[in-house]
């Protein structure tokens, strides 16, 4: 079964915002068995909105459209709707009551005729309430195909999704059921991954395909199975899973949506009672970022120290004048000695300390660009470590934010 997503609004096209979007209704279509055959975007254009439509109902069961439905003339996609499928709008009562009601309680302007042609829809189609906006959703049926319109503010697009697509389309479709696991490895290139694992991805069964998904430092391997018989594509992904992990266990450091190398970390330190802090000059900020996206990081992250003037690292981090002297900011010496001293200023039992040329320029150090030292600090001591993470500044830092959750994780593993 397949649905088509078009997404309508010329500041995607030019690259004004990101449409984010489709990909939450991918995933989320994708989870009740439904693959995602097309993704477009197209212009606030009558023919050219005409045409995604034509074009979509050939190959798709259900085409989701997102965005055009404002109460401006430029809005267009309900008037387009109702000349696709030879079509009127009328008013909906129940849709003007609820627009009346969000201007009474949260706009403090008076609401105008324009907003309240929000209420106005296809007379064909089913009215989907938008609790948190005056656009409502609309699903339309043609023959066989399902054409669904809703808003594209990302939040209002989300609430009508998980709340009214998902269960009409779970209610009036039958759907083939789909599993997907993603198992993310560290420290290991997709060559060598791929060398490892090439008898065991030769075996697999028909149903399931393998991705090979690389990025920044990890490989995420995709396990995709498609079928009718849930408990038997449910068992030989188990199955499968357990024999990779027997290849590759030492590489895996969990599942992705589920186990991210910030989340493994985070648990392993919960379970032991260990705090972290970090000290941080070209990564700026990332690693805490990163750490605190993870609810509950409180119970472990005690903070960070965005080190990134050299006086920083000898005035707060007291990191010692003579040794970045002889040794420069990007050395394993000073990496050590950041790490010891956040160590030390934040009371942590561990701590990262990252220092390197990220590019474009040099700046303190003479280091070429891509030249990074992460330190560990721990019960067991402080180590440094050297890499050459290339020379794109974006991949350099995230990189760098990888290796030094793979090589914290190693440490933690220790005691």
């Amino acid at each position: 079964m397949f649905a088509e997503i078009i997404t309508i609004g010329d500041e995607i096209l030019i690259g004004q915002i990101v449409d984010t979007n489709s990909a939450y209704i991918s995933k989320t279509l994708n989870k009740v068995g439904v693959s995602v055959f097309q993704i477009t975007s197209v212009q606030d254009q009558r023919d050219h909105i005409l045409q995604a439509l034509a074009e979509a109902e050939k190959r798709a069961d259900i085409i989701i459209l997102t965005g055009g439905l404002g109460p401006t003339k430029d809005d267009i996609t309900k008037h387009t709707l109702c000349e696709y499928f030879d079509d009127e709008l009328i008013e909906n009562k129940a849709v003007l009551a609820h627009v009346e009601q969000l201007f009474k309680k949260y706009i403090s302007t008076p609401i105008s005729d324009i907003n309240r042609k929000q209420a106005w829809v296809p007379k064909k189609a089913f009215v989907l309430q938008n609790d948190y906006g005056t656009a409502p959703g609309m699903w339309i049926r043609k023959g066989g195909t399902v054409f669904v319109s809703l808003p594209g503010v990302p939040f209002e697009m989300k609430n009508l999704i998980k709340n009214s697509v998902i269960p009409k389309i779970v209610e009036e479709f039958k759907r083939p059921y789909i599993l997907h696991k993603t198992i993310v490895t560290y420290g290991l290139g997709e060559s060598a991954l791929a060398e490892r694992i090439a008898s065991w991805e030769d075996a697999l069964p028909s149903f399931i395909k393998l991705a090979y998904l690389p990025n920044l430092g990890k490989v995420r391997l995709r396990l995709s199975a498609k079928g009718t018989d849930k408990e038997r594509i449910e068992k030989a992904m188990d199955e499968e899973s357990k024999k990779l992990y027997q290849l590759i266990g030492d590489v895996i450091y969990g599942i992705e949506d589920e186990e991210s190398l910030e989340i493994v970390v985070a648990k392993q330190l919960s379970e032991r009672g260990k705090s972290l802090a970090t000290a941080e000059s070209f990564t700026g900020g990332k690693l805490a970022q990163q750490l605190t996206s993870v609810p509950g990081a409180s119970a472990y992250f005690k903070g960070t120290v965005v080190s990134y003037a050299t006086e920083v690292k000898t005035q707060v981090l007291q990191v010692p004048e003579d040794i970045v002297a002889e040794h420069s900011v990007v050395s394993a010496e000073v990496a050590k000695a950041m790490a010891l001293g956040v160590q030390k200023l934040l009371n942590a039992d561990f701590a990262i300390a990252t220092t390197g040329n990220a590019g474009p320029t040099k700046g303190d150090s003479d280091a070429d660009i891509g030249t990074v030292f992460i330190a560990i600090a721990g019960p067991n001591g402080v180590t440094a470590s050297q890499f050459n993470m290339g020379n794109h500044r974006e991949r350099i830092v995230q990189k760098s934010v990888h290796k030094a959750f793979e090589l914290l994780q190693k440490e933690i593993l220790k005691i």
